[in-house]
């Protein structure tokens, strides 16, 4: 049986996952290829990529959202039809595929299967939490973008029966918990700029800051900005006071697991972390609407908080990788 593992390569989330699921996939009866699309991913896989395309990718500005000029710039239409057009989708048996637009429109123009194990999915579930205010659009686009035939969803809590706790990767799962004197901080839709800016008027907190934007560490004052990497970035999450991040998934799933006191800014024009937002809000994760000057207070409330959330997220990725081989492969 040949399997497809299509990824989402914008971002970190997708690629931390894959690293847990792939080794997983490996292991059964199966022939995997791996197909890659995305442009702004800090993280690699070690394994061999068959496939690998621009795709779709949302580009983050630098002032707390979505770049939208620059994400239709670079969603050059004729070259993405290039690249579905050009994958043989249908040598395989089954795609599996975590937000990936260019397989899922390859399947889609042929009618194939394709099956969704992704956080997405479990965002647009009924009984997952949306935001107070509607962004039709948003959610157009979040359905849209990666269309698929059947849906397993990953979120922060198990709002259907149909979602799963969070995958946490095995590099998180080992670290050494400990309580240093230090914020870990990572706001990549942010400028380093702003972040100082911000952060430099709460001097009694010490603040690392994992950077999209810089190559080199630089401090200023209680603020320290370095180049994020996997290592480091564990490293200091897990020893940290608390943990200042976008309401994106991974991030705050692993900051939750590690026992760690969360302030989230969800990221301007982004349906899925307002919907983020609003799931980490209803579990008592307090949400921080920009970095701004006038929310200032809340972070130094959260500073002199102790109110963390406790969740329970096992270890079952393999549990789910194996339902969803058997529930999409026996029939073939």
């Amino acid at each position: 049986m040949k399997v497809l593992y299509a990824i989402q390569g914008t971002g970190n989330g997708h690629l931390s996952r894959a690293r847990d699921i792939i080794p997983i996939l490996l292991k059964k009866d199966i022939e995997l290829d791996i197909l890659l699309s995305g442009t702004q991913g800090d993280l690699d896989i070690p394994y061999p990529v068959k496939y690998k395309f621009k795709g779709l990718s949302f580009i983050f500005g630098k002032k707390g959202g979505v770049d939208l000029w620059k994400t239709y710039i670079r969603a050059n239409s004729r070259r993405l039809q290039k690249e579905i057009k050009s994958l043989p989708i249908e040598d395989y048996d089954l795609i599996i595929n975590d937000f990936e637009p260019v397989s899922a429109w390859a399947c889609k123009l042929i009618n194939k299967p394709c099956i969704s194990v992704s956080h997405q999915s479990a965002v647009l579930m009924k009984g997952s939490p949306k935001p107070r205010k509607p962004d039709p659009l948003g959610h157009l686009i979040l359905r849209k973008y990666a269309p698929t035939t059947k849906q397993y969803g990953f979120h922060f809590s198990n709002f259907n029966p149909s979602i799963f706790t969070p995958v946490i990767r095995q590099d998180i799962r080992n670290a050494k918990v400990e309580v240093k004197d230090h914020y870990t901080v990572y706001l990549p839709s942010y400028s380093d700029e702003k972040i100082l800016k911000m952060l430099s008027k709460v001097p009694n907190a010490k603040w690392e800051v994992f950077s999209k934007h810089n190559k080199k560490i630089v401090e200023s004052g209680n603020v320290v900005i370095m180049p994020i990497t996997n290592e480091a970035f564990i490293a200091s999450m897990a020893t940290s006071l608390g943990v200042l991040c976008g309401a994106g998934f991974e991030t705050p799933a692993e900051a939750l697991f590690l026992n760690k006191k969360l302030l989230v800014i969800p990221m301007k024009g982004q349906y899925e972390q307002q919907c983020n937002a609003a799931a980490l809000k209803k579990l008592g994760v307090p949400v921080m609407r920009s970095l701004k000057n006038k929310h200032l207070k809340r972070i130094k409330k959260w500073i002199l908080s102790d109110t963390k959330v406790t969740v329970n997220y096992p270890d079952i990725t393999e549990a789910i990788i194996d339902k969803v081989l058997l529930e999409n492969l026996k029939s073939r």
